[in-house]
């Protein structure tokens, strides 16, 4: 059975490659209020059932994808900064490293029925390593 990643009112539907045994949770000025725990694709990974009304925020070199009907933070699009960056936000090699790569984002709270126990969880400092 697939592992399906949907918004409340469901008009957003993301089918993932398999389920997720892994997430993050940032503590970043954003994602601290979404409340988001993102497990990490790369592009052409997830499939995209619908996404009617979708609506995105750009506030750097980040996308955050909303449902426009029902606002639930979906996914996201930004460049993999963990191929250059370790969690605590010391560069794996050179400073100042920009990547040239990007990930995709899907909001695990997002998953029905997904059984918590089986999810190792990262913090991420954002709020003071980014």
């Amino acid at each position: 059975m697939a592992t399906i990643a949907t918004c409340h009112c469901g008009a957003t539907r993301i089918e993932l490659p398999e389920t997720p045994t892994k997430g993050t949770r940032c503590n970043c000025s954003f994602c601290a209020r979404t409340g988001a725990v993102w497990a990490y694709y790369k592009p052409g990974e997830l499939k995209f059932l619908s996404r009617d009304g979708e609506c995105d925020y750009a506030p750097n070199m980040g996308h955050h994808h909303f449902c426009g009907t029902c606002g639930m933070h979906t996914w996201g699009d930004s460049p993999d900064w963990g191929s250059v960056y370790n969690a605590d936000g010391t560069p794996k090699g050179e400073p100042n490293a920009m990547p040239t790569e990007r990930q995709y984002q899907v909001n695990l709270n997002l998953i029905d029925d997904l059984d918590w126990s089986k999810i190792e969880i990262e913090q991420l400092d954002g709020r003071n390593a980014w």
